[in-house]
């Protein structure tokens, strides 16, 4: 079994056309839709002429669309129930919508925000006294996303966010009691960000969940676990090769999504031609080549 390679769209290039290109020089097959897209801010505020227009493209190149990375439920579940709803569950199915034109094989969802969640407390024992109704929330998004034809997935994010230690990422997922119908995206460094250093100790206790990964880069400063600035894969301060190797081995992420790394832009370091800080492509070609050099099974 081998492991394929993507990026986030915008990583390529903030031009979709030339994204496109990129990613079929790169020897990509997978596109990851996330970024702008033909003026679209983000796939959460496609039309449909644009993604017609998108998944034209797309297909002309010869690549697929492997996710279709929503921020559904990003957001603070303080605002309550009927909002929270309202929200999220209404743009849940203009995304199905578009999915139906663009075709992913996976559909994404964020894991929710609660004010002060941290490390050190249990935010899902914290959901489940003050914030009962989320389960059902996610439930009835996962099943919309299933009955449409795509796998759901959930991602965990940075600050705040309900997901931070393996204990809340397991008792969420066995609070959902969903099964296979809902999986995780791990996205390393976000954990990083939300206090849990990344360790293989880290990703053994959630490699049950775990069926697509999502790397970025970043360095802290010496003497220091935090975050601090963005960097690629080679120069990260995380056991990157270690990790990803384990990942490949265990044939649990057919794909893994390259993301921009998070953290302040290091003085003097090669971040490669650049019109725009949204510019990534010179340090992301780099990554997929680190990647394909260190790490066996990977394409």
């Amino acid at each position: 079994m081998t492991t394929q390679l993507t990026v986030l769209n915008m990583m390529a290039s903030s031009d979709f056309d030339e994204s496109v290109s990129r990613h079929a020089q790169w020897g990509l097959t997978w596109m990851d839709l996330w970024g702008e897209i033909y003026g679209c801010p983000s796939v959460d505020l496609l039309d449909e002429p644009t993604a017609k227009r998108a998944a034209a493209t797309i297909e002309q190149a010869g690549l697929r669309v492997y996710c279709l990375s929503t921020r559904i439920f990003d957001g603070h579940v303080e605002i309550g129930e009927e909002a929270f709803r309202a929200e999220h569950l209404g743009q849940l199915k203009k995304s199905l919508a578009l999915a139906a034109i663009v075709k992913p094989s996976i559909v994404r969802l964020i894991a929710a925000r609660v004010t002060k969640a941290d490390v050190d407390a249990n935010a899902i024992e914290l959901l489940k006294a003050d914030y009962p109704w989320v389960a059902n929330v996610y439930r009835e998004a996962v099943n919309l996303i299933v009955d449409a034809g795509y796998a759901a997935t959930i991602e965990n994010e940075t600050t705040e966010c309900i997901l931070a230690s393996a204990d809340e990422f397991l008792d969420f997922f066995a609070w959902l009691d969903l099964g296979d119908k809902v999986t995780l995206t791990w996205d390393v460094q976000n954990n990083w960000q939300m206090g849990v250093f990344p360790s293989l100790a880290t990703y053994r206790q959630l490699k049950p969940l775990i069926r697509y990964v999502h790397l970025k880069g970043g360095q802290s400063n010496e003497g220091s676990d935090e975050l601090a600035w963005s960097v690629g894969l080679a120069d990260a301060s995380w056991p990157v090769l270690e990790i990803t190797q384990a990942v490949v081995d265990d044939d649990i992420s057919p794909v893994i999504c390259l993301n921009p790394s998070h953290g302040a832009r290091k003085p003097d370091y090669d971040y490669g031609p650049q019109s725009s800080p949204r510019d990534f492509f010179a340090v992301t070609q780099r990554d997929l080549e680190f990647l394909r050099t260190n790490v066996k099974g990977i394409v």
